[in-house]
């Protein structure tokens, strides 16, 4: 067998004949909750916020934006850009995304366009760089970063969406404070907060950084959105700077009751075809997987408990950021090969997450890669082995389930069976599930 140019002999229950149990195509039956139109949406809830936020003809507004997928990005930024100039505001888009876009000023313009944020598109100018003006302390030494770009005009706000974080559970967690604290706090901002928080605690020092931001600096409201278990926009609620800790813990709350999950609790094998930046921030999300290891990290087993997870390969657009993939048993050559080494290390060195860019076990192709999990599962029948094969955490609505979950999924009031099929690779060992 080669791989890599590197013949390898692999042990008798990898390179034998290996029959694979059957697998069903199940959906998830859960209603969509979107917004019909999340653009007028936005426009309807901005007067209340432009009324209390001070800003009026003539003055420049920094309008915080990250580096997220997040759904119909780029028509709400449009759509703020468009109100602001409508009260004779003068708006500015800033990258906000910490070290994203390999913590450059040129690598987080490239991000936003990538997200279809532009000047020419969303009728304001990208200002871009990575100054950072100490705003304040906190904790007695902890430094409080915020954008020079945003501070250099006379209102800054933020647009981000409320979700579950990666790392930790707490009233805030993946959001507005988020996005204040590392994502204009720009690359400094980004390894303060995660430094110091193995000392603070992640909630505590989020929420401590954002309120100094918020009584220090010019920001005024943010734009908070929540998704629903299909990524579509199904809440979008300004928040006044003095009330984002109060308010983003209520919407966390929402969000969590609509995030994606696989109906089980235990898996012997969880096969993931992709992974990516533009997937979760921890690349697959631990929420879903129930995979996490790291330094203060907290305990996500509760979620989901699986022996073997196995990564097919990286999504197109995280660019060959593979982080995450350190949270997994087995990778393919594809996942190697489409790793971009300095961005990942440069993402776990930053989020001080560094098992999320180890290297796991690499085998050549999906066949041998979901094999694998099968196989080194102990003396457990194939047919026996309780195994889901998904896209990626993202989309947990759809996937494919082993013979040995048949009659858990039959029992579920939401699940129906699509179809019966024989995994099926082609020539180059990929899985093909068409």
């Amino acid at each position: 067998m080669f791989f890599g140019g590197v013949s390898m002999r692999y042990p008798k229950y990898i390179e034998d004949d290996f029959l694979f149990p059957d697998f069903y195509r199940v959906q998830m039956n859960h209603p969509g909750r979107g917004l019909e139109d999340p653009v007028k949406a936005l426009l309807d809830s901005l007067d209340d916020a432009f009324l209390t936020s001070r800003i009026k003809k003539g003055d420049t507004v920094a309008i915080g934006v990250g580096s997220r997928g997040i759904a119909n990005i780029a028509q709400l930024v449009t759509a703020l850009c468009q109100r602001f100039r409508d009260v004779g505001a003068k708006p500015h888009i800033i990258p906000a995304m910490g070290s994203h876009g390999s913590a450059t000023a040129e690598g987080q313009v490239q991000v936003l366009a990538k997200l279809g944020i532009t000047e020419a598109v969303c009728g304001a100018p990208v200002v871009s760089t990575m100054d950072v003006v100490r705003v304040g302390e906190v904790m007695g030494e902890v430094p409080v970063y915020f954008s020079k770009d945003a501070l250099s005009m006379d209102h800054s706000v933020c647009i981000n969406r409320i979700k579950p974080h990666t790392k930790f559970k707490g009233a805030v967690e993946s959001g507005l404070c988020k996005m204040l604290c590392i994502g204009m706090g720009k690359h400094q901002g980004a390894l303060a907060y995660h430094n110091m928080a193995l000392k603070y605690g992640f909630f505590p020092l989020l929420k401590t950084m954002a309120e100094k931001i918020i009584s220090t600096t010019n920001f005024r409201f943010g734009i908070a959105l929540v998704e629903d278990l299909f990524e579509d926009t199904m809440v979008i609620e300004p928040v006044p700077g003095e009330e984002v800790v109060e308010r983003e813990s209520r919407l966390l709350n929402i969000a969590r009751d609509n995030f994606p999950h696989l109906p089980f609790r235990s898996l012997d094998a969880l096969i993931i075809r992709e992974i990516g930046k533009d997937i979760s921030g921890s690349g697959m999300d631990p929420n879903v997987t129930g995979r996490t290891y790291d330094l203060m990290e907290d305990d996500f087993s509760g979620i989901l408990q699986a022996g073997r997870i196995a990564i097919l390969n990286l999504s197109e657009k995280t660019g060959g950021n593979a982080i995450g993939l350190g949270n997994a048993d087995i990778i393919t050559e594809k996942v190697f090969k489409g790793l971009d080494y300095e961005s990942t290390v440069m993402n776990a060195l930053t989020s001080i997450s560094l098992r999320k860019a180890y290297i796991p076990i690499r085998l050549p192709n999906d066949q041998k890669a979901i094999q694998a999990a099968f196989t080194t599962l102990g003396p457990l029948s194939p047919d026996k082995a309780r195994a889901v094969i998904i896209q990626d955490t993202l989309h947990t609505q759809g996937f494919w389930a082993s013979q040995a979950l048949l009659p858990e999924v039959e029992a579920m009031e939401n699940a129906e069976i699509m179809e019966k099929k024989n995994l099926v690779f082609d020539e180059n060992g990929d899985l093909n599930l068409t």
